[in-house]
């Protein structure tokens, strides 16, 4: 019988995270690896294990990949563990956000002798290789399968044992430059630091969140079974937990879709056929109508954290590339411009009530490996708590099959799952889907 028969989602949940502190604690393993689905309480595991490890006397290091990231950890571990001290490495030219102000132990330096031997030390990446001398008995890698192999190397000699926290569905690392001389090479920079690890040592332990906080249950098993399809997920809500309601009647063609997504999670907004340019002026804004009806419907949200009026900032619309972003941007009233638009690469990790998705094949002639790409759609479609509309021109699916996967196949590269084909050709089924939702066309 499967678990999730005999167990709520928080049992389970709890359950995994007792055996990966278990790991930690008794473990002699060099390493531990945490693979999680989006919105599963990575950044908690992070802190509680950060707190445990600094409690027990063991200072340790903190990696993340981006300033936010740091930023948001630290609050986070203010909020759980003020007692602990924490050291911030930062550029010499960093100015300490609110988040890091507020921490009550918070020292920010540019280097580690700056800091004061705190119990944690936090920092990018890219700042740790600069990090030349000492050394910390465990690390916390957060998001590491959004770092590049050759950035773990470069700051694997600070620390003893590491935890390896991250979500193996999002986007990989990616470079500017030519990497083909490295295809196929067990230490590939171009692979996640977790993909290189677990080549390099495959008897480490790696544990799975199986529960989705962030996803509702309308959401959760459409993503599971396109970009999770080995290790799946369940959601920890269910019907009836959440809900998004308007205030306002519908007014407008546009609001069918609102209305379909609040219900039923996912709403499909299809605009007529054709090949348009990139930054495509149609799609874009209605994006931007998206977000404009829907605040201007007085949305309420509720849900088993609480809730309330749906405003501005709980909105996000995402795109492939930060032209299309611009574009939706421009068309935005004043009322909306507090609505975050940005790419995938800069939403993952971030959670809205509502987000718009302006699909990366909407329009296009052909199927690059760019757009493709599995981690972006997954981005995409799953930030939300509530709902997503996802906006998109006709003739996906038949460009889909007239561009088959046809990326090389080389020696020594383990088999990327799931595949870009697959995983679109799995979302456009269930957008379509007349049993759960219906299509949905602009009016003409």
């Amino acid at each position: 019988m499967n678990s999730e028969h005999l167990l709520s989602p928080a049992a389970e949940a709890g359950l995994v995270v007792d055996a990966v502190l278990n790991d930690l604690r008794e473990g002699d393993h060099r390493g531990v690896v945490v693979d999680s689905p989006p919105g599963a309480g990575k950044s908690t595991l992070v802190v509680r294990a950060a707190g445990e490890l600094a409690a027990a006397g063991e200072p340790l290091m903190i990696v993340a990949q981006t300033n936010e990231q740091v930023d948001d950890l630290i609050a986070r571990l203010g909020a759980r563990s003020p007692e602990v001290a924490v050291g911030r490495l930062s550029a010499v030219d960093y100015e300490a956000s609110d988040r890091v102000r507020d921490h009550p132990r918070c020292r920010v330096g540019p280097k580690v002798a700056d800091l004061g031997s705190p119990a944690v030390t936090i920092g990018t990446a890219a700042k740790w290789a600069t990090v030349t001398e000492g050394s910390w008995p465990w690390a916390i890698v957060d998001e590491a399968y959004q770092m590049r192999s050759d950035a773990l190397l470069r700051v694997a000699p600070r620390f003893v044992r590491a935890l390896f926290v991250g979500d193996p569905g999002q986007l990989d690392p990616f470079s500017t430059v030519e990497v083909e001389r490295w295809t196929g090479l067990s230490w590939d920079p171009m692979q996640s630091a977790v993909a290189v690890l677990l080549r390099h040592n495959p008897d480490l332990p790696v544990h799975r969140l199986p529960v989705s906080w962030r996803l509702p249950h309308t959401a959760a098993p459409m993503v599971a079974e396109a970009f999770y399809p080995f290790t799946g997920f369940r959601s920890g809500t269910g019907p009836g937990d959440r809900n998004l309601r308007f205030g306002r009647p519908p007014a407008d063609p546009l609001d069918e879709v609102l209305d379909t997504a609040a219900a039923s999670g996912w709403g499909l907004h299809e605009l007529p056929g054709r090949f348009t340019v990139r930054t495509d002026a149609e799609a874009a804004s209605a994006c931007a109508q998206f977000a404009v009806r829907a605040l201007a419907r007085e949305a309420v949200s509720s849900s088993e954290s609480g809730g309330g009026a749906l405003t501005a900032d709980r909105i996000a619309i995402g795109a492939a590339h930060r032209d299309q972003a611009a574009v939706i941007r421009s068309f935005l009233p004043p009322e909306a411009k507090g609505v975050t638009v940005d790419t995938a690469n800069r939403l993952q990790g971030r959670e809205y009530d509502l987000t718009i998705v302006l699909h990366p094949l909407s329009g296009r002639q052909d199927a690059t490996a760019f757009h493709l790409e599995s981690g972006r759609l997954c981005v995409l479609t799953s930030r939300h708590r509530h709902a997503c509309v996802v906006v998109a021109r006709e003739g996906i699916a038949e460009l889909l099959d007239a561009h088959p996967s046809t990326e090389p196949v080389h020696l020594n590269v383990p088999v990327k799952f799931p595949d870009g084909w697959e995983a679109n050709q799995a979302v456009l089924s269930h957008l379509h889907k007349g049993v759960s939702l219906r299509r949905h066309k602009p009016l003409r």
